[in-house]
């Protein structure tokens, strides 16, 4: 019994993941694209909104590929797909945000959200992927 439960302890104890799991992996700083997914809902930038000056400096067009991630470094492109339809589009990370629940993991641009179909509904489940880091 005392060699199960020793057992027990180190599977537990062990960083190599079990049979059907996946390793965590973390991103290392400056590396946004080391297994960087993440799945939540993706909002849109009001028409409001056209012309103020991001995080990046630039100002927010709406016919842009863009968005806002709260930690991806500025310059990232990211594919966001609409999980309802599975429509995709790559969009440049150009501001912080979004400011809403931490369920909210993307604010993208008007032309972004016309692409994924998400205007109607205003919000949509998506799932980021990084497919290139920031320049430098």
């Amino acid at each position: 019994m005392l060699l199960g439960f020793y057992t027990f302890l180190m599977i537990a104890a062990s960083p190599q993941p079990l049979p059907g799991q996946q390793k965590a992996t973390k991103s290392a700083p400056g590396n946004a694209s080391a297994s960087k997914e993440e799945t939540g809902t993706a909002v849109f930038y009001s028409d409001k909104l056209v012309g103020r000056a991001l995080a990046s400096g630039e100002k927010y067009d709406k016919n842009a590929l863009t968005g806002a991630h709260r930690t991806l470094p500025l310059g990232t492109m990211v594919k966001v797909t609409n999980l309802k339809n599975g429509k995709s589009v790559v969009v440049r990370i150009n501001d912080r945000g979004p400011h809403g629940p931490k369920t909210e993991i993307i604010d993208v641009s008007g032309r972004a959200a016309q692409e994924l179909d998400m205007i109607k509904d205003g919000r949509a489940k998506v799932k980021l992927e990084v497919v290139e880091d920031a320049k430098k």
